[in-house]
């Protein structure tokens, strides 16, 4: 997810936004950008959105990245943007991918974890500030099962059920009940060894355990920790009492989590109606809907897009940049339908941009497109979904 606590770079990237939001609505994307050809093109598994860069793990478990490399993000060892998707190193062993607003993690296929990118706040837990422009291994772990990065920290779980943090931690989003501003290694947070996973936000964190709990701390300024009051936390604290959380997603200022009985709720700042619904900010979770067949959310800057057990996708929240993918670009604050497709997977990821992946292995992309981020060798933005086209080899 894309979330800037650097206000110069935040200000650069907001100017791509708006400059692509005046693109005439007859160019923002109604046709598929791929060719004809792109059909037959290698599949994905997993992708990731940043900021302003996308990643994604093919079939054959080879990483590849295009948009913005200011800082390092793509890991191709320049800072070139690239208009299309490229190959970073020669590997076959990528497990798992996920991008923060300039920053990308990743485990290998041997649970070892590698981060690149934007490093002042030592968010890729190497040790030190220094930027990365490719991928250097977190530590010497070989146990290391999902990592989730945030604006300027990261947060991992390993195959043991333990949880490691590590980057900025002014408003406590590390959750070690310390006062260090930032961190540069990982660090365990508590004791506990049953967490299933974690996300990472602007300036809070989420996770859920294998006992169905969900715990949230850090910045709650506008609800997003879901513990009733707007007081920020330095330790994770539980969200209610229920025990049939079964997954969870932070976005800027908003959090979102489905329960096993398939409903979707959502909580915090609600300026663009991220939430799911008209009215002011929740400090508590608050159903979205009725509907009792999501199975997987996922919240970027101030948009949340979801999926169904139908195979259908839906979006809402801020769409100034076309990332709700309806055709538009008006704000939604119930979910809206994208398109009429019924072959979207659990796979795909939001934020100024969003992208998913079908269940035959293609990669679809929609919405800010100022830095390339969509992969079609062009800066104009999409309010539809556009299949990208990543090379054969």
């Amino acid at each position: 997810m894309g979330r800037y606590q650097d206000g110069r770079l935040r200000a650069r990237l907001r100017r791509s936004i708006a400059v692509a939001a005046t693109i005439a609505s007859v160019a923002l994307g109604i046709t598929a950008f791929a060719s004809p050809a792109a059909a037959a093109a290698p599949t994905v598994s997993s992708v990731a959105a940043g900021y302003a860069h996308t990643c994604a793990i093919r079939t054959d478990a080879s990483l590849w990245c295009w948009g913005s490399n200011w800082s390092g993000e793509l890991g191709d060892g320049t800072n070139d943007t690239r208009t299309t998707p490229t190959r970073i190193g020669t590997g076959t062993t990528w497990a798992a991918i996920d991008a923060g607003s300039s920053q990308t993690c990743g485990v290998k296929a041997d649970h070892t974890l590698w981060c690149w990118g934007r490093n002042v706040r030592g968010q890729l837990g190497d040790g030190t500030t220094t930027n990365r422009n490719a991928p250097v291994q977190v530590g010497t772990a070989t146990t290391w099962a999902s990592v989730s990065t945030g604006d300027a920290h990261t947060c991992g779980v390993r195959t043991d059920g333990s949880l490691w943090c590590w980057g900025f931690n002014r408003l406590g989003q590390l959750g070690t009940g310390t006062a260090d501003y930032y961190l540069t290694s990982p660090v365990r947070i508590g004791t506990a060894s049953t967490w299933a996973s974690v996300t990472a936000g602007y300036a809070h964190t989420c996770g859920s355990r294998t006992d169905g709990t969900l715990w949230c701390w850090g910045d709650s300024s506008s609800g997003q920790l879901g513990v009733g009051t707007l007081s920020y936390s330095t330790t994770p604290a539980q969200v209610g009492t229920a025990t049939t959380w079964n997954g969870v997603t932070a976005g800027y200022a908003h959090s979102c989590g489905t329960r096993t009985d398939g409903t979707l709720w959502c909580w915090g700042n609600n300026g663009y109606g991220q939430l799911g619904a008209a009215g002011p900010l929740q400090t508590s979770p608050v159903q979205v809907g009725t509907t009792t067949t999501w199975n997987k959310a996922n919240a970027g800057d101030n948009t949340v897009c979801a999926s169904r057990t139908d195979g259908s996708f839906w979006c809402w929240g801020n769409n100034m940049a076309g990332g709700l993918g309806d055709g538009t670009t008006t704000n939604r604050s119930t979910p809206t339908r994208v398109g009429t497709a019924t072959t979207w997977t659990t796979g795909f990821v939001v934020n100024y941009h969003t992208c998913g992946v079908r269940t035959d292995g293609s990669l679809w992309c929609w919405g800010n497109n100022g830095n390339s981020q969509l992969g079609d060798g062009t800066t104009t933005q999409r309010n539809t979904p556009g299949q990208v086209t990543i090379p054969t080899t």
